[in-house]
C-alpha cells in the first residue's frame, strides 16, 4: 500500500463523509483511491479553490469531509484556508496539501507547513467531533 492509498484508507476508516480535490501529482492518487470507496461521496472539482470551499461547506454542514491538491494548489485555495481558523468548521475538515520535495513533478519547491502556521492552523482545531457514519 502506498502512502496516498493509506491516506484514503485512513480517510474511510475515520469517517469521512465527502471528498474532493483537484488533480495534482502527487497527490492525485488519494482521490483516485478514495474513489473506490462507496460510502465516500467524491468528486473532482475545477480547482483547488472550488474543492476547498466545496469541502469546507461539507464540514459547515456536520459531516466530515477531505479535500486533496498538491502544494502550489494550496495557493490557490489561499483564500479560503485562511479563513478557516477563525471561521471553524464543525463536522470536520482534512486538507492534504501534497508537497513536491525535489521537484521530480512540479515547477517549484513549497513547504505548505508554513503556509499551516501562518494561517494558524493548529490540531486540534476547533472541529468538534460528529457522530460516526457506522
Amino acid at each position: 500500500m502506498s502512502g496516498n492509498e493509506a491516506i484514503a484508507r485512513g480517510a474511510w476508516e475515520a469517517g469521512v463523509h465527502y471528498a474532493t480535490g483537484y488533480p495534482g501529482t502527487p497527490s492525485t492518487e488519494i482521490l483516485e483511491t478514495i474513489f473506490t470507496f462507496p460510502e465516500i461521496e467524491s468528486d473532482w472539482s475545477a480547482n483547488e479553490k472550488v474543492a476547498l470551499d466545496v469541502a469546507l461547506g461539507v464540514s459547515l454542514a456536520g459531516r466530515r469531509a477531505l479535500v486533496t491538491m498538491k502544494h502550489v494548489g494550496l495557493n490557490v485555495a489561499s483564500d479560503t484556508f485562511m479563513v478557516i481558523p477563525y471561521s471553524g468548521c464543525i463536522g470536520g475538515l482534512v486538507v492534504v496539501s501534497a508537497d513536491d520535495p525535489g521537484m521530480h513533478s512540479s515547477q517549484n519547491e513549497q513547504d505548505n507547513r508554513y503556509f499551516a502556521k501562518f494561517a494558524k492552523v493548529r490540531w486540534p482545531s476547533r472541529c468538534p467531533r460528529d457522530s460516526r457514519r457506522r
